[in-house]
């Protein structure tokens, strides 16, 4: 019985935090550059879905999952490069460090959106920056 109601809590731990509602904060752009950034995330059990809202667009959250205070998603958003635009993959991982979440982004891969032919992702950083809640 004391087996069952540890192995209870262990798991109410790591599912205890709710990720839903809407997360703002600032990520660093290009040219040294920061973005104002908000990310609206549903949480269902261990899956997350959701959007990512910038200045002038919303990129829908694709694959989205949580384990404990880990969380990983990915976005697939188009950008444009010269007189391209590209459908470029960009994950986002992190953690729930006190009650701001912690990301890392970095973009995976991209595609041409006209033909699908590969692109080849320059200066390609991992930038880390952290939301907070909104109340």
């Amino acid at each position: 019985m004391r087996l069952l109601l540890v192995a209870g809590l262990l798991v109410g731990a790591m599912w205890g935090a709710d990720l839903s509602g809407t997360w703002i904060g600032q990520m660093p752009g290009r040219n040294g550059t920061v973005e104002d950034i908000a990310f609206q995330l549903v949480q269902k059990g261990t899956q997350l879905g959701g959007k990512q809202y910038g200045d002038f667009e919303s990129t829908p959250i694709v694959k989205g999952t949580v384990a404990g205070a880990l969380v990983m998603f990915v976005l697939v958003r188009q950008e444009q490069a010269g007189n391209e635009i590209n459908e470029t993959k960009i994950r986002f991982t992190g953690r729930l460090v006190g009650e701001e979440l912690e990301l890392t982004r970095e973009r995976e891969g991209a595609t041409r959106s006209g033909s699908g032919a590969a692109v080849t992702i320059r200066n390609n950083q991992k930038q880390t920056f952290r939301l907070r809640k909104l109340t």
